[in-house]
């Protein structure tokens, strides 16, 4: 391998943003996509190993990422949430807005499906912030944003699942198919609590959707999809049809939630033609299909069909009162979507507000001339060095050489240049857990989570970036360097004077000097 990198220059595998193994965790997640979330899982346990031996820390977060998802996929729930939490705890160390909006996204999910709504509403309203605040033709930012129609869709959050879903759709036409599902649960719910028109409108739409997918290529669980909606609008003839089409297919394929719908547009189709024995025993097959990790509103749509063929088959005084019972619960259930609505608006509101508030404290911490931390920012930081801190801490004190010299000779605006220009360069050489601020005129401070030799390499690399850039034409511009380390005990105020002390042993050593 080593002859082979040095012989042609080329890397022996592609160079991807998602680790060297990433083919693993695709794999992984293509088995939790696909039905069969047992050998995902198993896959997920022996590649995690792997990673973990090579560390390849990218892999490791995908392949966990892909293990919560087969748990999802299989109904457990409870066993995912710790998945879920170190993904989101992950994502906010790497500083990645769209990966930390995601993992809300997650996150929700799972508080949903195991009855956490506040947490869940609470999440998601975090996510949709993060994701207001981010570039929408970014490929993270759209995953993030399916990930958030996924966990719309579990809380039944209809209207903000196909909102989301259309501006999915605008980009790319992957997306028509789950915003028509969406349309078509939404339709079906409307229908069962009397608000037809409404519901009609969705039914419609999905049944739109659907059609020009047909059109462009037949497909069975498309189908399905455009069968049901075509069910309940009442062209149940061509629904019938349709649904016969499809059925044996997608229950042989293992496909069972298009499967269902295949059963359920079968059923109306039947009942609508006075088939009300054969239309029960579609509402019973779909019923039989359901499985750990379905759509939490399916359940309660087949059984509101089934109840209300029941009623059709017996319009005695036990049907009446059995259909009567699952009305009364079906429009509980939708009071309570509606609750969880409105609390995900109020849980908006207030992140929206505690946003703004937080964007106005940094604005107050910040530099205007160069974007880093100002002053008061670096006073913060260095009160929350503690003496007994656990992660490994250096600071960089950093001065450019003979500033005052530059300001005299090249004006004050050049200067602020200078200085703009050093600050990108010390930002660009931060982590996302790393932080640097403008300490003083032309002296700066990086607090970097590292110990002495990584603290010591960044200090040199910016040295050099400095050192190699034409910051003003002509004109060689230097820095020097101060790196201290935190050693147990040390109160930021020792801290600093150390890396002051190495600072001004780098001055006394001739300039454009790291001293650590």
């Amino acid at each position: 391998m080593a002859d082979r990198i040095s012989g042609d220059r080329r890397l022996p595998v592609p160079v991807t943003a998602y680790g060297p193994l990433h083919l693993l965790a695709s794999h992984v997640h293509r088995l939790a996509n696909t039905g069969r979330a047992q050998e995902a899982l198993a896959a997920a346990d022996a590649f995690l190993a792997i990673a973990d031996a090579v560390d390849d820390i990218r892999t490791a977060r995908f392949l966990v990422q892909g293990k919560m998802y087969a748990l999802l996929a299989l109904g457990r729930s409870t066993e995912a949430h710790p998945y879920g939490v170190a993904l989101l705890h992950a994502q906010r160390r790497a500083g990645s807005g769209p990966g930390e909006a995601k993992a809300l996204c997650d996150l929700a999910q799972i508080n949903v499906l195991t009855g956490h709504y506040v947490d869940g509403m609470r999440n998601l309203a975090r996510a949709g912030v993060l994701l207001d605040a981010g570039t929408a033709d970014d490929d993270r930012h759209r995953s993030a944003l399916c990930s958030f129609a996924e966990a719309a869709t579990a809380a039944e959050l209809y209207e903000s699942a196909a909102d989301a879903y259309e501006h999915l759709r605008h980009r790319s036409t992957s997306f028509d198919l789950v915003h028509a599902m969406t349309l078509l649960y939404w339709g079906l719910r409307l229908a069962h609590v009397g608000r037809t028109e409404e519901a009609r409108t969705r039914l419609r739409r999905s049944a739109e959707i659907t059609r020009e997918r047909l059109d462009d290529q037949p497909d069975p669980t498309v189908t399905a999809v455009h069968a049901l909606a075509l069910a309940k609008l009442g062209e149940t003839t061509v629904a019938e049809k349709l649904a016969r089409s499809v059925v044996v297919e997608l229950r042989a394929a293992g496909t069972h939630q298009y499967a269902r719908m295949a059963h359920l547009a079968l059923g109306i189709s039947l009942r609508a033609h006075g088939l009300l024995a054969e239309s029960r025993r579609e509402f019973i097959a779909a019923r039989d299909l359901t499985e750990p990790g379905a759509r939490p509103d399916e359940l309660p749509i087949i059984r509101f069909e089934l109840a209300l063929t029941a009623l059709e088959l017996d319009d005695g005084r036990p049907s009446r009162d059995l259909f009567e019972v699952v009305e009364g619960q079906v429009r509980e259930l939708w009071q309570l979507r509606l609750q969880r609505l409105a609390m995900l608006r109020q849980a908006r509101q207030r992140e929206e507000t505690e946003t703004a508030r937080a964007h106005a404290e940094r604005e107050v911490l910040r530099d205007p001339l160069t974007g880093l931390g100002n002053r008061r920012r670096f006073d913060v930081l260095l009160d929350g060095v503690s003496p007994v801190a656990e992660e490994p801490l250096t600071l960089l004190l950093i001065d450019v050489d003979h500033f005052k010299a530059v300001n005299d000779a090249y004006s004050h605006s050049a200067g602020d240049e200078a200085l703009r220009q050093v600050a990108a360069i010390l930002r660009a050489h931060c982590r996302a857990e790393d932080e640097a601020v403008r300490y003083a005129g032309d002296e700066f401070v990086i607090f970097l989570r590292g110990d002495v030799r990584a603290g010591g390499e960044v200090g040199e690399r910016i040295r050099t970036a400095v050192a190699r850039t034409e910051i003003i034409t002509s004109v060689r511009m230097t820095v020097s360097v101060g790196v201290a380390v935190w050693r147990p005990g040390m109160t930021g105020d020792q801290l600093f004077r150390a890396a002051d002390e190495r600072l001004y042993a780098a001055k006394w050593s001739g300039r454009n000097t790291t001293a650590v």
